[in-house]
């Protein structure tokens, strides 16, 4: 199964990023995953259903450890046909 993430972190600070979006994009981009995007206002990432959640699990741990408030998620199977899942993570 393969995941898709778009997740952001709270407060904003538009002035620059705030430790805990930093904390979140250094997790991301050490990860094993196949797609990470990071943005000012939001940020996406794709991989193996495995290196996804184990990442997810590190993101949420060291943003909320570095300051964050809130985590925003949302989490989407990609290439689900009609609600059937493969699981081959």
């Amino acid at each position: 199964m393969r995941l898709r993430v778009e997740f952001t972190t709270e407060p904003f600070d538009l002035d620059e990023p705030p430790p805990h979006a930093v904390a979140a994009r250094e997790v991301v981009q050490g990860a094993e995953l196949d797609a990470v995007d990071v943005g000012p206002f939001g940020n996406t990432v794709e991989g193996r259903a495995d290196a996804v959640l184990t990442a997810l699990d590190a993101l949420l741990r060291e943003s909320l450890r570095a300051g964050a408030t809130r985590v925003s998620l949302q989490v989407n199977v990609v290439g689900a046909a009609n609600g059937a899942v493969q699981d081959d993570a």
